[in-house]
């Protein structure tokens, strides 16, 4: 398997969908769990959401789980390999917010 890892920066969108997947949901699942989670203010569209699941299972970051045979609902969830985009995303993030901090106490 190539490295799907790389060193970009996540967009809002995906950083909260991968979030969600920390548990399996399905699309409208993830729908209200980044809107919950962003206090409303992240409404994602369905086109938005199927594009990044799209773009997530083809980088395997994300998995679609089996469902059931006559359930329309497909589930998703964060590999392991998502779970480092995460962690490594949290910690650019930190050093944003530090550097940040730190350029404003000194002005």
């Amino acid at each position: 398997m190539p490295d799907n890892k790389g060193s970009i920066a996540l967009t809002e969108a995906v950083y909260y969908i991968m979030l969600s997947l920390y548990n399996p949901l399905h699309g409208y699942g993830i729908m209200q769990h980044v809107e919950d989670m962003s206090k409303g203010r992240l409404n994602l569209a369905a086109g938005t959401l199927y594009g990044a699941i799209n773009s997530l299972l083809e980088k395997h970051w994300i998995v679609a789980l089996p469902g059931e045979m006559n359930s329309r609902k497909k589930e998703y969830q964060i590999t392991e390999l998502g779970k480092q985009i995460v962690e490594d995303e949290i910690l650019r993030l930190e050093e944003l917010l530090q550097n940040g901090k730190n350029i404003i106490k000194r002005s």
